[in-house]
């Protein structure tokens, strides 16, 4: 979704100057030319911009890529959600109930949008982190793998 740089969380003033300067208007370009861990590089030192604030940008910018999150992101942040690595590893009903505790049952969004948004976010991982910060992914094995009988996986049918 395209919106101004200024819609970022804890931009300045001279940041937006600095990033349009280098021809990034909104936040969609931001998204896209922060993606990439080399990319970021090249924009810290073209903008004077340091990576990690830039990472942080970036992942402001995924979020809003998120279909019907805009709304509810202040919350979201108010609950550990910074990127869309965190939103994919929650369990949806969990994290509903955690959404209403926060706004209440009026004001809170439905379980099936929560659903909805985690959907999302797994199934797209457009941030490239370096490799310190990479975290394990969210299924470990595939379900096919997880049911298959204890024989077959210990051999114990084998002569």
């Amino acid at each position: 979704m395209l919106r101004a740089l200024e819609h970022l969380r804890g931009i300045t003033t001279e940041e937006c100057r600095r990033l349009r300067n280098g021809g990034i208007r909104h936040t969609n370009q931001l998204l896209h030319v922060t993606t990439l861990e080399i990319d970021r590089t090249t924009i810290a030192r073209r903008t004077g911009i340091p990576e990690p604030r830039l990472l942080e940008f970036a992942h402001q910018c995924a979020l809003l890529e998120v279909s019907g999150i805009e709304a509810y992101i202040p919350v979201l942040r108010r609950l550990g959600i910074t990127s869309q690595k965190a939103l994919k590893r929650q369990d949806a009903a969990e994290f509903h109930q955690r959404m209403v505790e926060a706004l209440g049952f009026g004001a809170a969004p439905a379980l099936s949008q929560v659903e909805y948004w985690i959907s999302q976010v797994r199934s797209i991982d457009v941030i490239e982190e370096g490799e310190a910060a990479e975290e394990p992914p969210v299924q470990f094995a595939s379900p096919s793998l997880l049911s298959t009988p204890t024989a077959e996986r210990t051999g114990a049918d084998q002569p």
